[in-house]
């Protein structure tokens, strides 16, 4: 049986200026009006000029967990995408619902307008995915416009501001909280996510078939130890974590004592004889730094870094 193709580097879209006009989609679930006002005023404040999708204040009408219906979530993206006065695409929150309309967005379309900035994380996880399978595309694990942890905390601003900006000076990643799970250093491609999406996304048209020569990246919220678990044996029975080149691993809220999940993460992926840094600061916790995936980099569990071989944007 030949080896599935390793992860490879994708094309990596164009850094933000003064003056963008950036869009703001709602794919998952409903989005508080408070929050995404203020989310905005920041974009503002960053000297961005950021359009709101049409549906995004949208609630399904009987789904109430989802951002109205599929196929407005879809149209949404599809149409910020393709426009060409739009420099950049921001999810406004996670949820729930990416996985119900990946499949209604155009991705011919998306193709055809080329890389550009796409931030989310949690749910997004979904498009991530589908971003790198179908586009070939770079997008950027990070902070929602209307999440809490956005506009709360300055350095998760600083984060995105800056990968946004100047992603020079954000070649080096990690908190002070990483440190090593299983020691070694190992060079690879980014890639991943929510670790329940990236589950769920198997046997799916964006579930690839391995991270192999990967780095793949990890996080999640509110899964109990079990359920993480339960999901980790089915990446590793499934053969999607083949070949993985190393492994970071970022917050896990709400899913326990940390020491509790820290048992099964390193008896999940301990055995996978590669480099894993834990804590390094990315995901659903209080300071959320900005990872790019698709772009080749170094995790050296030594120094608890992530270490990007070419900026996330060009």
């Amino acid at each position: 049986m030949t080896a599935p193709a390793p992860v490879t580097p994708l094309a990596r879209p164009a850094r933000l200026r003064a003056g963008d006009r950036v869009a703001v989609v709602a794919p998952c679930g409903p989005v508080p009006e408070e929050r995404l006002q203020a989310g905005l005023a920041v974009l503002r404040g960053w000297d961005l000029e950021p359009v709101v999708a049409p549906h995004v204040l949208d609630t399904h009408p009987t789904l109430r967990y989802l951002a109205g219906d599929d196929r407005d979530r879809a149209r949404d993206l599809t149409e910020a995408y393709r426009d060409p006065s739009v420099a950049g695409v921001f999810c406004a929150r996670g949820g729930y619902g990416a996985q119900r309309m990946v499949d209604l967005i155009d991705w011919r379309a998306i193709r055809d307008a080329g890389p550009k900035v796409f931030v989310g994380y949690s749910d997004v996880t979904a498009l991530h995915e589908a971003f790198a399978v179908r586009a070939g595309f770079a997008t950027l694990h990070g902070p929602m416009v209307a999440a809490a942890t956005f506009l709360r905390d300055p350095r998760t601003q600083e984060s995105l501001r800056a990968t946004l900006f100047d992603p020079e000076t954000v070649r080096v990643l990690g908190l002070e909280t990483a440190r090593a799970l299983v020691p070694g250093r190992a060079r690879g491609v980014t890639l991943g996510g929510c670790v329940s999406l990236l589950a769920s996304g198997l046997g799916t048209p964006d579930g690839r078939a391995s991270a192999r020569g990967g780095l793949l990246l990890l996080e999640d919220i509110g899964e109990e130890p079990y359920r993480l678990d339960r999901i980790l044996t089915q990446l590793l029975r499934s053969g999607r974590l083949d070949g993985v080149a190393g492994i970071g691993l970022g917050s896990w809220e709400e899913c326990g004592p940390y020491e509790e999940v820290r048992v099964v993460l390193a008896d999940r992926l301990g055995g996978l004889g590669v480099p894993v840094v834990e804590q390094m600061g990315f995901g659903h916790s209080g300071t959320a730094l900005t990872v790019p995936l698709g772009v080749p980099a170094v995790l050296d569990a030594g120094a608890a870094t992530l270490t990007l071989d070419a900026p996330a944007l060009v």
